[in-house]
């Protein structure tokens, strides 16, 4: 694949070459070498449990034609903002990161971080492939997609003081993933730190931050337990992930190969990834508690007033996409519909 210098570097593309360079086939070695890169641990599920499984059970059933060579951390250079670029301009042949990672660009995909919109993991995996087919395809037309898939919501995992109602947000300084999550916890009264996730254990540890908005998945492979205390369960707000493919790397695959991807992604995976991201929560909110940390909830009457006070950014996305020239609430309805669908 033709790599793109200005998107890594040239230290970061000397080394992507230098890697590229081995993967021509030898004999006996496969006829299709795909790299996928991705910003994640090798060690959270994202890779453990999914992406190298994947790759493997693609190299079976395609008779050993293909090889997918899985890259976590970044190991093919750049930043975690820059994968879904190295995805569209064949820099790798796929990726696997978070749109919010990439602000402005997926405006219709953020309805499914709106405040109190995400449900159970798979069901909102599911309310999001589905809602793909139907709106979004000319948001990812510059990549062949995948998989969409999402985490549970998320919750408010604190180092200084427990948060149970509204005043305890004010000016605390709180890691936030996306452009929607940052309009979401500015509303809320603290003053929001944009970050990937695998900076945020330094940054609290360091105290850029005092706080982090993550879904219990996140504890184990960063370790966030460690420099959290208090964990306030809201589940208002989900993360969204992203599997696609470039076009061309796409295209170029032979029929019966294409066939393999196509079977082994869209829907069925969206459900089972969903699952698989739900069933990991007890894992990462039992380290915690295993910790001594603290864990709270709001009450019905808090999370009311949590709620009023979210609506404007709801309210900001709908007028936003109405004036992309999209019927704004009936999306939004249409994305809590599907998540009502799924969850049944």
């Amino acid at each position: 694949m033709t790599m793109s210098r200005h998107l890594i570097g040239p230290a970061a593309f000397a080394a992507c070459a230098a890697v590229a360079a081995t993967l021509v086939p030898a004999a006996g070695a496969a006829d299709i070498t795909l790299r996928l890169h991705n910003f994640n641990s090798p060690k959270a599920i994202a890779n453990r449990l999914f992406m190298k499984p994947w790759a493997a059970d693609i190299e079976k059933k395609t008779g050993g034609k293909v090889k997918v060579q899985v890259y976590p951390a970044m190991q093919l250079g750049g930043k975690p903002s820059d994968l879904y670029g190295q995805a569209r301009d064949g820099v790798v042949d796929m990726i696997w990161t978070l749109p919010g990672y990439s602000p402005g660009r997926f405006p219709l995909t953020e309805v499914f971080e709106m405040p109190y919109v995400a449900g159970h993991a798979a069901a909102t995996s599911q309310a999001l492939t589905e809602f793909y087919r139907k709106h979004m395809r000319d948001e990812y037309k510059d990549t062949h997609p995948l998989v969409f898939h999402a985490t549970a919501p998320g919750h408010i995992h604190t180092t200084k003081k427990p948060v149970q109602k509204l005043e305890d947000l004010k000016g605390m300084k709180m890691r936030t993933p996306s452009r929607v999550s940052t309009a979401m916890l500015k509303a809320l009264g603290t003053v929001p730190v944009g970050m990937p996730v695998p900076k945020v254990y330094e940054a609290i540890s360091r105290g850029v931050v005092e706080a982090t908005w993550i879904p219990w998945t996140i504890m184990k492979p960063f370790r966030l337990q460690e420099v959290t205390k208090f964990h306030t369960e809201v589940s208002m707000s989900a993360a969204l992930f992203l599997m696609t493919m470039n076009s061309k790397s796409y295209a170029k695959l032979p029929a019966d190969v294409r066939k393999v991807i196509d079977d082994n992604t869209g829907m069925a995976l969206a459900k089972r990834l969903g699952q698989m991201w739900q069933d990991d929560e007890k894992p990462g909110r039992a380290l915690a508690l295993k910790r001594g940390n603290k864990i709270y909830s709001l009450t019905p009457e808090e999370t009311a007033r949590w709620k009023k006070v979210v609506q404007p950014v709801t309210d900001a996305w709908v007028k936003k996409v109405d004036g992309m020239g999209h019927n704004g609430k009936a999306l939004l309805a249409d994305a809590r519909a599907l998540v009502a669908k799924y969850s049944k």
